[in-house]
């Protein structure tokens, strides 16, 4: 199994850590940020291919931001391809 550790930039939250095995997420830990929404968005994603997720969630946006925690998400991820 592969944990990425990711510092996103751009949103509220810290860090994020997100276990992927065969291209499927296992389980993602957020710190920081919308703790309710975020633990949603990690529920949802277990068991989802990456590619998915991935397809998903790049290029959402948070208000007026160019980016949000999804996307930050998204960008981790594309980081074990």
């Amino acid at each position: 199994m592969e944990t990425i550790q990711y510092t996103p930039r751009g949103v509220c939250s810290r860090h994020m850590e997100i276990d992927v095995e065969g291209g499927v997420i296992q389980g993602v830990r957020i710190m920081g940020g919308c703790n309710g929404n975020l633990k949603g968005i990690a529920s949802l994603l277990k068991g989802m291919s990456v590619e998915d997720a991935i397809a998903r969630m790049d290029g959402i946006r948070c208000g007026m931001k160019s980016t949000s925690c999804p996307d930050q998400l998204a960008q981790a991820l594309k980081t074990a391809r």
